[in-house]
């Protein structure tokens, strides 16, 4: 065996071992000088778009590579970007004090129209869905049976009457014999009973007409009060017995509205309706987006309900444009007070921590936050009151407040207008300009994320009507910066 060959074998084992190392490490290298590189082009971008140009505008492959990327990575780390935040400042208005509750329609009159004598329906006089007024024809019953039944009382009527008027024409002859004592006293009272007798016949009589007569009349179906004409119950050609319903009639105009009100919210209403005041109501739809009517309160129950600790409540509604229908559901809301010249701001600032809830309020000056507890009173939809902590005028954060921290810098924006407080939330919007396009910008830092486009707009205004002095872009720099 030839020794030379013998002692290069244990060589030969560590060759593939070597060559996978060299292979991972190349590897390695290469994602390293990869990662360093797209992250000094984010810097770049970032830089470039703050009005800096990056400090190297080539990297070799070698070590000249890592001088920039560790300066981007150290202003990544000591210099966070401004957070770009939603505002709104806080402004001078009114609130106004409602209670909310659940309630259905009801009608003053929901009457079943019926029958009143038995026979075939001849015809229907109205149509499904009507409107009706009180004295309206509603139906017709075969009334020929009721007339001969009026025909037969009048009838005998007429007998009887003949029968007292000859009755009365003997009692009076016998009165005559009786003066001359032709007659005995018995058969002259006996006459004076004979005619009582037919007189109370004859009562009977007109009772009897006035029946059928009356019977007669409810042959025509009337409607007894004006409204609206249901789905009809029975069609013509049936017949129908007394107290068979024929129609429902609702009526709609005025109408009620039932619903309840919490036990801790009484005492001020009932205040309010003992000195006089009518307390507005207003009717909504389920989803709270359209106001359906206008009323006011006119009555409460007499009693709490223990089970659900609430009191009934009645409001009524004109309802001229009937918005509102029979056991419609609506949401309601009574306006028991205005607070007027409050600090209000969106109800989308307040945060909530262990001692209460705070507000990010901006610093026009450096653009830095400062957390601020608040005392809040009552809400309007997205406004609230605030008592304490913020003053008119003040800048609020309103959307982005998830990352920001005490002394955080924010990037207000300058496209558009700080929302006001007191401004609609659907006021009109405007598509953003070129330049706040440009602005946009996305990284993998800390605080780094695209900026949403805003929905509005305008440019903010003071509340003396004329435009701030920082309406400008949060990222712009001195002067003196840039010349550095």
């Amino acid at each position: 065996m030839n020794p030379t060959s013998a002692s290069k074998r244990p060589r030969r084992k560590w060759l593939p071992y070597l060559i996978v190392l060299g292979i991972v490490l190349a590897i390695a290298a290469a994602g390293y000088w990869l990662a360093m590189r797209t992250q000094y082009a984010q810097m770049a971008q970032f830089m470039q778009m703050r009005g800096r140009p990056p400090r190297s505008t080539t990297a070799s492959s070698t070590g000249n590579a890592r001088q920039p990327a560790a300066a981007a990575a150290g202003a990544v780390a000591f210099q966070a970007p401004p957070m770009p935040v939603g505002t709104a400042t806080a402004v001078i208005g009114d609130i106004k004090i409602t209670l909310n509750g659940l309630g259905s329609v009801t009608p003053l009159r929901n009457v079943t129209v019926g029958a009143q004598v038995a026979g075939q329906l001849l015809d229907v006089k109205f149509e499904e869905g009507q409107l009706v007024r009180q004295g309206d024809l509603l139906a017709e019953i075969d009334p020929r049976p009721y007339q001969a039944a009026l025909e037969q009382a009048q009838g005998a009527l007429a007998r009887d009457q003949a029968t007292l008027a000859n009755a009365k024409t003997d009692l009076a002859r016998y009165q005559t014999l009786f003066e001359q004592d032709s007659i005995a006293r018995q058969q002259l009272d006996s006459q004076k009973s004979l005619v009582h007798q037919y007189e109370g016949t004859l009562g009977a009589d007109a009772g009897a007409v006035a029946a059928a007569k009356v019977n007669l009349a409810y042959t025509k179906i009337i409607a007894p009060i004006s409204g609206r004409a249901g789905l009809r119950a029975v069609d013509p050609g049936n017949n129908v017995s007394n107290g068979s319903a024929i129609v429902t009639i609702t009526q709609l105009k005025p109408v009620n509205v039932l619903f309840t009100i919490a036990e801790d919210s009484l005492p001020a209403v009932v205040k309010q309706l003992r000195a006089g005041n009518k307390l507005p109501v207003e009717a909504w739809d389920r989803g709270l987006k359209n106001k359906l009517a206008d009323g006011v309160l006119v009555s409460l129950d007499n009693a709490i309900d223990v089970n659900t600790g609430t009191v009934k409540a009645k409001a009524e509604f004109a309802n001229a444009d009937e918005s509102l229908f029979a056991n419609q559901f609506v949401n309601v809301r009574v306006l028991l007070d205005t607070l007027r010249g409050a600090t209000v701001i969106p109800t989308s600032a307040l945060q909530h921590a262990a001692n209460g809830l705070f507000v990010y309020v901006v610093n026009p000056a450096d653009k830095t936050v400062s957390q601020r507890l608040v005392a809040t009173g009552p809400t309007e939809g997205e406004r609230v009151a605030i008592g304490d902590g913020v003053k008119p005028g003040e800048i609020v954060v309103t959307d982005g407040i998830d990352k920001l921290r005490e002394g955080s810098v924010v990037e207000l924006p300058a496209t558009n207008a700080s929302t006001d407080a007191g401004a609609p939330a659907h006021a009109a919007a405007s598509a953003p300009s070129p330049d706040a396009q440009k602005r946009q910008w996305s990284g993998a830092g800390q605080g780094q994320h695209r900026r949403n486009a805003t929905t509005d707009g305008t440019t903010q205004n003071k509340p003396d009507g004329t435009k701030p002095v920082d309406a400008k872009p949060a990222d712009a720099k001195p002067a003196e910066e840039k010349k550095q």
